[in-house]
């Protein structure tokens, strides 16, 4: 996997070099460069080598170049990382790439397990494939924050839970992180019945233990579909509550708003959720959203009648409806909240970015309304894909109606804004 230019950004230094997508980034100052941490690194220089092969001709260029300290060339790759992706060697219990059927886009069943990724973008790692040459680079370069899904610091549970003998050695990787202050956040994924109750109150009072190493802790439902094929149980009130309950005996430790949803209680305020360090993982997303609409300035009324529909997950309808019966005072418009029905997967799979279109177009079926809102989650990024491989066009074509897809899934900006010009 070459470092390969996906994008050059307008008016950057990359564009006055003529530099092109699908040209390959060789060297810098005669180093070849196995990621972004590599790329970052060697562009800290007033001056540059480049040793570039060109996609149009495939030759081999060599440029040398003058420039500010720490100025970014503009330059956008197909990927973070520029040799093999570290793949995930466990087979854990509760994965949820292995319960899913075959026919969807190929990259959800990819599955990576690489310090880098996590580092560049803030995906999820077990350490479970770290090396010693790994950690020794981790902490040459001082990297971090990591993202370290721990589910439970019990050496034999966590073997059997990740179905790897290396997983054992969480903890003792956690405590080589405080040792080189490498801050990193925490993810427990709930299994009830495995590091749910007493094994969660231990794994939690282990990472108290590493004190300000651990930047926070998120917790979140297991995710079971219809797919899975080996027994293993949801989260219900029952747990939901006494998760909250034993979190609650913590700092720095948040649960997912799953939890408060099932429990039957109110959404935190957003102390509760800090800088908000979890939100991709359900953590604060639903209290984010509430309060970015507090601060928006809504229109008194729309010059003609406006029927708005908003299809999402059963996990946003609370905070949805709440922000309709206020939109719904807007005098000419009418909102209504339309949570889709997960035949798909299953009942107990309540988040928009899995939502099928075939189940999309099912819920949206004898509703009549000007045009649908829906979250950017449900389609791949930077495309009109559902995880399905149907595409928006599809479902506007079999529903007939006009779709507002918001960007930002935080905020209702996007929709604000689009109601002041009608």
């Amino acid at each position: 996997m070459p470092a390969t230019v996906n994008k050059v950004l307008e008016g950057s230094i990359a564009q006055e070099l003529e530099i092109e997508a699908g040209d390959e980034i060789l060297s810098i100052d005669g180093t070849k460069m196995s990621d972004m941490i590599d790329y970052n690194f060697l562009c800290k220089s007033d001056f540059l080598t480049i040793e570039i092969k060109k996609h149009s001709t495939g030759e081999i260029e060599e440029i040398e170049l003058e420039k500010d300290f720490d100025e970014d060339l503009g330059i956008v790759f197909e990927s973070a990382v520029f040799d093999r992706v570290k793949p995930c060697l466990n087979k854990c219990i509760f994965c949820f790439v292995d319960q899913q059927p075959k026919g969807l886009r190929d990259t959800l069943y990819i599955k990576d397990d690489d310090y880098r990724l996590s580092y560049l973008q803030g995906t999820y790692i077990t350490l479970t494939n770290l090396t010693e040459k790994d950690k020794e680079r981790i902490a040459r370069l001082h990297l971090g924050p990591f993202y370290v899904s721990v589910h439970t610091t019990n050496p034999d549970l966590r073997v059997k839970m990740l179905r790897n003998p290396n997983a054992g050695k969480a903890l003792e990787n956690l405590k080589w992180f405080r040792k080189n202050k490498i801050p990193f956040h925490a993810q427990i994924v709930l299994c009830p019945g495995y590091n749910d109750g007493e094994e969660l109150e231990r794994t939690l009072a282990d990472l108290a233990a590493l004190k300000n190493t651990v930047l926070s802790v998120a917790i979140v439902p297991v995710g079971v579909t219809q797919f899975r094929h080996e027994e293993l149980k949801q989260v219900d009130r029952e747990c939901a509550i006494k998760t909250l309950d034993i979190a609650s005996k913590y700092k720095r430790v948040c649960c997912s708003d799953e939890f408060f949803l099932l429990a039957e209680r109110e959404i935190p305020p957003a102390r509760y959720y800090g800088n908000f360090s979890q939100l991709e993982d359900g953590v604060g997303s639903i209290r984010m959203l509430l309060e970015d609409f507090k601060t928006l300035n809504l229109p008194k009324k729309l010059s003609k009648p406006l029927k708005i529909v908003f299809a999402t997950s059963f996990a946003a309808e609370k905070a949805l409806t709440e922000i309709c019966q206020k939109l719904n005072k807007i005098k000419n418009l009418s909102t209504e909240v339309v949570p889709v029905k997960s035949n798909y997967w299953g009942q107990n799979i309540t988040v928009a970015g899995l939502i099928t279109t075939d189940d999309l177009i099912a819920s949206l079926k004898n509703k009549e309304c000007d045009f649908v809102v829906i979250p950017s989650v449900m389609l791949r990024q930077y495309s009109e894909d559902f995880l399905d491989g149907k595409t928006l066009t599809f479902v506007k074509e079999q529903t007939g109606k006009d779709f507002f897809v918001i960007n930002n899934i935080y905020s209702m900006k996007e929709l604000v804004d689009c109601l002041f010009t009608l």
